[in-house]
């Protein structure tokens, strides 16, 4: 099983200025819809709907993930649309959706997640070892690390939105 390592920071502004700067370079925009078909402690299992902004290319995934904090194991692969659509219509949830921006900041790719139905911006830098994540001295413009604060985490809130709309998670 592959373990993802991976830092979480909630920024506080998109970066535009940044970006026209160029000291971000854009590379992918994504429209991703997520639905967590199973949660049970520290194991997750979800189905995921991704949409190039670019090129309108969709992708779909299936995703088992176990673990708290920045180090989790991770079993992703891809699935065919039918079987998505069959999943998330058959589960009735509602998807978590976020606009999602991969660019190079220097030499490190970040990756961008604004989630516009419950307004959080949160960007995330993923590493090779737990050694360099450790090691790692985000700007300030990052925002505060909620690499390991549950509260922000995309299982509690998709939990969260499930409840709002009055549905069972």
């Amino acid at each position: 099983m592959a373990i993802e390592i991976e830092r979480k920071y909630l920024l506080k502004a998109y970066p535009d200025a940044l970006i026209q700067e160029g000291s971000i370079v854009v590379e992918k925009e994504q429209f991703i819809e997520q639905t967590y078909l199973a949660l049970d402690g520290d194991q997750e299992l979800r189905v995921r709907k991704i949409t190039d902004l670019t090129s309108g290319q969709l992708e779909f995934s299936h995703t088992f993930k176990k673990g708290w904090g920045i180090a989790r194991e991770e079993v992703e692969y891809a699935i065919s649309e039918g079987l998505y659509d069959q999943v998330v219509k058959a589960h009735g949830a509602i998807p978590l959706t976020k606009r999602r921006v991969t660019a190079r900041w220097g030499s490190t790719i970040i990756e961008i997640d604004d989630y516009a139905q419950i307004s959080l911006l949160v960007l995330e830098v993923e590493f090779p070892s737990l050694e360099a994540a450790d090691g790692f001295v985000p700007p300030a413009w990052f925002g505060q690390d909620i690499s390991t604060d549950k509260q922000y985490s995309n299982k509690k809130v998709w939990r969260d939105l499930q409840l709002q709309a009055g549905k069972e998670a």
